[in-house]
């Protein structure tokens, strides 16, 4: 057993009050979730519980052999389709090995994520799939692994984690949209969406620099516009390219969500995706080939991919290894009507 794990183990009521400087009374009723403890009380409880490594075993005794059978599934953004459909992966292998999925929506929120993976902890959860929230740290991660927690990462590399991974093919699949707009002629081309700090939006941009370098073309930084990876932050970020004099003759979304927010922005310009710009996606949503123009995109089975982290978390609960394990999903180009050669002028309005 690791150290944290023993200290984690050890540390009592009476340990935490004195952390946090309150009695042991006001801690047990921190514990219970009662209404009579201040926020701010609250809250130096909370901290005092996370500095000390401290478990509240909910249900003690009685719960033990349920307990066993609980995963938790720990996901950043619900609202968007291609985690919904990764959960629906998820649960189904779950559902068939005798697993009770425990689902959360941590909305792009390290705070909440780290208060939804106690309260998992707390009921005794088997494992944990995670997909992080952005900011999440590498020493997040492997603190819950010393602690002796199996955890998956999915879709999102986090720099410095130990854990395993399920991923897409970022990269491959980032050249390999380029390249196609590259093909149709396009020579300006910008990218759009997701915020500089996250590993997949790296691994995208570096998928499209290479595109444009291998066919000796320039890279212009000007031309990568960051923006939450959500249908609002799509449209922001459309609605300020539009408002330069100079427009692209394509663009490169980060995702199928940012592209179809960017879509309803160039609507809202009198632009027509498909014909007055090309505009491409990436991960292949339903709604992606549902909107009008379909969706131009990269296709990634995020229910297959979800399948892989369950089946992955599955066989490190049985064996208690923690052997890092990573799975790199395909990225394939799906062809539709958003992409058209860059039209022969442009007018401004």
């Amino acid at each position: 057993m690791s150290d944290k794990r023993r200290a984690s183990a050890s540390v009592t009521i009476i340990d935490i009050a004195r952390e946090a400087g309150v009695s042991k009374s006001t801690v047990s009723l921190v514990l219970k979730g009662s209404s009579l403890v201040a926020d701010d009380t609250r809250d130096r409880v909370s901290k005092a519980m996370s500095k000390l490594g401290y478990v509240y075993n909910r249900g003690a005794a009685n719960l033990r052999g349920a307990q066993s059978s609980i995963v938790g599934m720990v996901i950043n953004d619900l609202s968007n389709p291609f985690f919904a459909e990764l959960a629906i992966g998820i649960e189904r292998v779950l559902r068939t090995s005798g697993y009770i999925p425990f689902i959360s929506n941590t909305a792009e929120s390290v705070v909440r994520q780290a208060e939804v993976v106690r309260s998992m902890r707390e009921h005794g959860a088997s494992g944990i799939i995670l997909c992080p929230a952005l900011e999440t740290e590498g020493r997040e991660v492997n603190d819950l692994l010393d602690l002796g927690m199996p955890l998956i990462l999915a879709i999102r590399r986090v720099p410095g984690a130990r854990s395993s991974l399920v991923a897409s093919d970022n990269t491959a699949g980032a050249a390999r949209i380029t390249a196609h707009l590259i093909s149709l002629g396009h020579r300006r081309i910008a990218f759009l969406g997701g915020m500089e700090p996250m590993a997949v939006r790296k691994d995208r941009i570096a998928g499209f620099t290479r595109a444009l370098e291998e066919a000796g073309m320039h890279v212009d930084p000007a031309l990568m516009l960051e923006s939450m990876p959500s249908k609002d932050g799509g449209f922001t970020a459309m609605s300020n390219l539009l408002a330069r004099r100079e427009w692209p003759t394509a663009v490169v979304c980060f995702n199928d969500v940012v592209a179809i927010g960017a879509m309803l922005a160039m609507g809202r310009k009198g632009v027509v995706a498909g014909r007055d710009m090309a505009i491409t996606g990436f991960d292949d949503t339903a709604e992606a080939r549902q909107v009008s123009p379909p969706l131009t995109t990269i296709a990634v089975d995020a229910g297959d991919l979800g399948e892989r982290a369950a089946q992955m978390l599955l066989r490190q609960i049985a064996s208690g290894s923690r052997a890092q394990e990573t799975y790199i999903g395909e990225a394939r180009l799906v062809v539709r009507e958003s992409c058209c050669p860059p039209p022969r002028e442009r007018k401004i309005s």
